[in-house]
């Protein structure tokens, strides 16, 4: 039965992985109000390596609408605010020498309509990934009859293995409503 025990908890942490994954990809989808994980995966060019600038600079958001930059270092704030533009999150960079500043501007009906899709579309996404996961396990199950490892045990293994599946898409369908709710929340 260890065999059994480690293929679920492979299971659950492959799980998992595409859970955080997901709410990394639903961090970065803009719901109207200013957020720094907006900004996670733009890099720039520091000291000849690729960083994020989250490392290079400190991010807040004064208020709801607005996400201020400020560069541990000045020179690289020209970096930082060509970066912002390459990266198409939809924000213009306002520099003021020492800060730069992003204006979220308010949501239209129209683009939170297709911010909702790009959600759903993150979702399906994990759906499947968990679901993959859930494949890879039950195989690696099935495998070790042939390590003299009895059917019941088995199939009580890939019954472990729906539940844990059960459980995630569960929680990937909570992360979708409350995800829709704040986009479509005005």
């Amino acid at each position: 039965m260890e065999e059994i025990d480690l293929v679920l908890d492979m299971a659950q942490d492959g799980m998992e992985r595409a859970l955080k994954h997901t709410q990394i990809e639903l961090g970065k989808i803009r719901a109207g109000k200013a957020s720094t994980q907006m900004l996670d995966g733009i890099m720039i060019e520091y000291y000849g390596v690729m960083s994020p600038i989250s490392q290079v600079s400190s991010i807040t958001t004064p208020d709801a609408r607005t996400i201020a930059i400020k560069p541990f270092e000045k020179k690289i704030i020209n970096d930082i605010e060509r970066a912002i533009i390459n990266s198409n999150v939809g924000l213009n960079p306002a520099n003021d020498g020492d800060l730069i500043r992003l204006n979220v501007p308010p949501l239209t009906e129209e683009r939170r309509r297709d911010l909702v899709k790009r959600v759903k579309v993150e979702i399906e996404v994990a759906k499947v990934n968990i679901r993959k996961v859930r494949q890879e396990s039950n195989e690696d199950l099935r495998k070790l009859k042939n390590d003299g490892v009895s059917e019941d045990a088995i199939k009580v293994g890939e019954e472990g293995v729906q539940k844990i599946t059960d459980q995630f898409i569960t929680k990937i369908d909570q992360m979708m409503a409350t995800k829709e709710a704040d986009i479509m929340n005005v």
